[in-house]
């Protein structure tokens, strides 16, 4: 038996990349072995298998989207929880031959790592994103930021961490040997996966005046402001075409990008923000652009550019880092600087050169990605290899 734990991802609608991952992760190990999901629940205070209504949350083909990032315990369940606690009602989980952690976990969850750890016989897992936190505190929420150092520490208590990129690998080992880290657990790159290629459905033709899609969080790392910048100094050029922008908005630092775009719908400008988006509607909104661009300054992976790419859909976006990475192989225009002015003139390049773009269509849909059978395989075996750090 493995155990996932799925303690954010259980208690949320959000559709943000970690929860993508996890959700999708989960369902693919379902398929070729037993998968307990659990969480810790800060309430009874103990680690503990999902129940129906938790585990539902981590379906990947959920309809619904969430207005928020957070995790939230209804009072039905923190009563539980508290009651159990009061009553000293036992919580077993079943006997797990491993554990993989795939979020980016709470100080609580860290905190209370060790009791999970006693109850696995087998390989303890941990995925690792970013270290934007560490990097780039600017672009970062304040919390985010004080929380990150003793998540770092914290990880090295795993059997084995499995980085989304080269570049994300290299940061950690590199932070670990900084610290003075001794006999830190091994780090290894497994690319994250996309969804099965799905082809453009007949039917859904392509938008006239051209339709551009941005699918990401609005929030300050993501450049959002750059990108309508960008699009603004065309549209006053005379350029024809649509912004559409996907994707849950931070409080804590989208304000100046959904000032920008309030001004601009304000003005008249043919921009559609609506918020967050289910699956479906994201897919359908794949299938109507021309192109797609990511902005963002920084990431861990990036992977909406996959995503866009395995749409068969050129993606803008950063030659830098991970996002160099995904870029690699075609169907991008890989930017050395992602400011107003290289984003203004990838993008009217794009839409003035056809043939550049019908180019650029053609090796996206060319490139091949793996799967999430087949990133669960990897994974898999790779946990397998590892042995205990007790």
């Amino acid at each position: 038996m493995l155990l996932f734990d799925a303690t954010h991802t259980s208690h949320t609608h959000a559709q943000t990349g970690i929860q993508r991952v996890s959700r999708s992760l989960f369902a693919e190990l379902g398929k070729s072995q037993e998968v307990a999901g659990i969480c810790y629940d800060p309430y009874q205070k103990v680690w503990r298998k999902l129940v129906a209504k938790e585990e539902n949350k981590l379906k990947p083909a959920s309809p619904m989207a969430g207005n928020s990032r957070g995790a939230l315990w209804s009072m039905r369940q923190r009563y539980t929880g508290r009651i159990r606690r009061w009553l000293k009602i036992q919580s077993r989980l079943p006997a797990a031959t491993g554990l993989i952690c795939p979020e980016f976990f709470s100080t609580k969850v860290g905190a209370n790592l060790p009791a999970i750890f006693s109850q696995v016989t087998g390989p303890r897992v941990a995925l690792f994103y970013d270290a934007i936190p560490l990097q780039f505190p600017e672009l970062t929420p304040p919390g985010t930021v004080a929380r990150f150092p003793a998540y770092l520490r914290e990880l090295v208590q795993f059997d084995g961490i499995a980085a989304i990129s080269e570049t994300s690998a290299t940061v950690l080992r590199d932070y670990w040997q900084w610290l003075g880290v001794l006999n830190p657990p091994p780090v290894v790159a497994i690319p994250l996966a996309i969804d099965a290629r799905l082809p453009t459905p007949a039917g859904i033709p392509l938008r006239t005046p051209p339709r551009l899609l941005c699918v990401c969080t609005i929030e300050g790392r993501k450049n959002h402001l750059a990108l309508l910048e960008a699009c603004e100094d065309l549209w006053k050029q005379g350029l024809e075409f649509e912004l559409q922008l996907m994707g849950l908005a931070r409080n804590d630092t989208a304000a100046p990008a959904l000032g920008k775009i309030a001004a601009l719908q304000h003005a008249g400008r043919p921009l559609l923000y609506e918020g967050v988006a289910t699956n479906e509607e994201i897919e359908f909104a794949y299938c109507q652009c021309s192109f797609t661009i990511y902005p963002s300054l920084v990431e861990g992976f990036g992977l909406p550019v996959l995503e866009s790419l395995g749409f068969g859909k050129p993606c803008i976006c950063s030659a830098k880092g991970a996002l160099g990475e995904s870029a690699q192989g075609g169907g991008c225009v890989a930017l050395d600087s992602v400011g107003r002015e290289s984003l203004a003139t990838a993008i009217k390049d794009l839409l003035t050169n056809r043939e550049f773009l019908a180019s650029l269509s053609r090796a996206a849909r060319a490139r091949r990605f793996n799967t999430w059978a087949d990133y669960a395989r990897d994974l898999v075996h790779w946990a397998q290899s590892l042995k205990r750090r007790d």
